[in-house]
């Protein structure tokens, strides 16, 4: 999957975006493309790091119009609005993570996820969000990461899931604002679809609710998911 390449119009329907856009995108090289002869060609693992770190970076209005967008184009990929609350796993969720380092975050987050039983191949998971976090690091202000494999692949899991951990004491995680970061977000979905749409549903999240703050006191994992569907709630009922 990760060698997949895209048309113009098989990568426009990828990033829940206009051939119009895609092409304004490709004239001001501000996506990765190349060309052989008169077609463009697109490689799913350079469209893949190149739309996460874009929604990662929106604006609140780019994030917001973007946001409408991927909830209309994914209603068919969930029998219920609130996605994230959805995907949440219970055994996936540590309020107490004791990782005092990026790299012990991410294998502790890693054997987080293996507690539900579907992640396939452990290390090559972690290896996938260890390139990932080498391309750019997914923390945001507010002390917030949104972990997520280097290419999207299906194969990496049995299922669709999120985990959450909390660790103890903040850790430097490479947020642009420069603080650390003490909730991390991973991010697991089968769908190309879904994995972009949950992105952009938890950056709107973090930026319109007070779930953060929530989190921070939430004093167990079922308290955590409870937290969550109530911000998701808030969220989804603005579209």
């Amino acid at each position: 999957m990760p060698y997949r390449t895209f048309s113009l119009n098989e990568v426009a329907v990828y990033l829940h975006m206009t051939r119009t856009d895609v092409e304004t995108l490709v004239q001001h090289w501000e996506i990765p493309v190349e060309r052989q002869a008169k077609r463009l060609l697109f490689r799913k693992k350079d469209i893949d790091a190149w739309a996460s770190q874009r929604i990662l970076g929106f604006s609140r209005k780019h994030l917001t119009t973007y946001h409408k967008q991927t909830s209309a184009l994914t209603r068919s990929l969930s029998h219920q609005a609130l996605i994230v609350a959805e995907l949440a796993r219970l055994e996936a969720i540590e309020p107490a993570l004791t990782s005092k380092t990026k790299p012990s975050v991410l294998r502790d987050m890693v054997a987080l996820a293996d507690h539900t039983g579907l992640v396939c191949n452990p290390h090559d998971f972690l290896q996938s969000l260890e390139d990932r976090e080498r391309l750019c690091s997914t923390a945001l202000p507010d002390g917030i990461a949104l972990l997520h494999p280097r290419n999207h692949d299906p194969h990496l899991f049995v299922d669709s899931f999120i985990g959450i951990g909390r660790t103890i004491h903040p850790v430097p995680f490479g947020a642009p604002d420069g603080n650390r970061t003490d909730l991390f977000f991973l991010i697991c979905c089968q769908d190309d679809r879904l994995h972009l749409h949950v992105l952009a549903r938890l950056c709107m999240m973090s930026k319109q609710t007070k779930v953060l703050i929530q989190l921070r006191v939430a004093e167990s994992a079922e308290a955590m998911v409870a937290v969550l569907r109530r911000a998701e709630e808030e969220v989804v009922n603005q579209i």
